[in-house]
């Protein structure tokens, strides 16, 4: 149940998807006798989208998540495994185009080769299932081997656990997979503005990780100027109130032990 709200409340929460659904009703209300509250829903959600768009709220709201965890320090020394969460590669476009499609978050792969090279001893998980909302997908973890072949990462260097819908299950079967031992140190690779939900969650899973934030989408140092594209603007707000509700919902519902995980509570 927790995963079908989760899809389906997110959809109609997002902004952009909220303010054009109210924009649409107050068109619709223009041909009742509601004509002047449809008229004024509709320029306000019109203005609002433009005024949303433009403004830097979407960059200061991801930033405030992506600067929660510092880069990994490699003076630490080398770690024993590795998990790497998904959300990176398209499997729809991988088997339309007989390529491997990946997105902005494409970080989370290139770290694959990255820690693989640094450390040939440690063991590296890839944890990532179909996560529609109708499980009617390939899993993306089923395109992950073509893709290390072009990084020269021998295939066998990867575990994939490919049965993981969300972050919460990414902890629990990544955790299955890895089996860690006591004090053996796992790295955890994710999107920069991801990292703090999936901390929170891999700590309440009862696995003992390490941030290794990648993909980043927002400047170190954010300045109050609107954005450039309108379009774009939307696009940042809507994955950061994407993953600001995420962090709401898992702590509410006991999938995290704090609102906001930060490196202070890793011991």
């Amino acid at each position: 149940m927790f995963f079908i709200l989760s899809k389906t409340a997110a959809f109609f929460l997002m902004p952009s998807n909220l303010l054009t659904v109210l924009g649409f009703l107050g068109i619709a209300l223009l041909i009742t006798r509601y004509r002047r509250a449809g008229l004024w829903l509709a320029l306000t959600s019109f203005v609002l989208l433009v005024v949303l768009g433009f403004s830097p709220l979407g960059a200061l709201l991801g930033n405030k998540l992506e600067s929660r965890f510092p880069p990994w320090d490699a003076s630490h020394g080398a770690p024993d495994g590795v998990v790497v969460l998904g959300g990176v590669i398209s499997p729809l476009l991988s088997r339309d185009w007989g390529e491997i499609a990946v997105g902005s978050d494409a970080g989370r792969v290139i770290a694959i080769a990255k820690l693989a090279r640094a450390y040939p001893n440690a063991k590296i998980i890839f944890s990532s299932g179909d996560a529609s909302l109708f499980a009617n997908r390939p899993a993306e973890a089923d395109f992950l081997y073509p893709l290390l072949d072009n990084f020269g990462v021998p295939g066998e260097r990867v575990m994939l656990e490919a049965k993981s819908r969300n972050t919460e299950e990414n902890a629990a079967f990544s955790k299955a997979l890895a089996n860690p031992k006591p004090g053996e140190r796992w790295l955890l690779v994710t999107s920069a503005q991801h990292m703090p939900r999936a901390i929170g969650t891999f700590r309440q899973a009862g696995f003992a990780v390490e941030a290794y934030p990648v993909a980043w989408h927002t400047r170190k140092r954010i300045g109050f100027y609107p954005s450039d594209v309108l379009s774009g603007g939307l696009v940042r707000l809507d994955n950061a109130t994407r993953e600001w509700l995420g962090l709401i919902a898992y702590w509410l519902t006991g999938r995290t032990g704090e609102l906001l995980p930060g490196p202070a509570a890793a011991n």
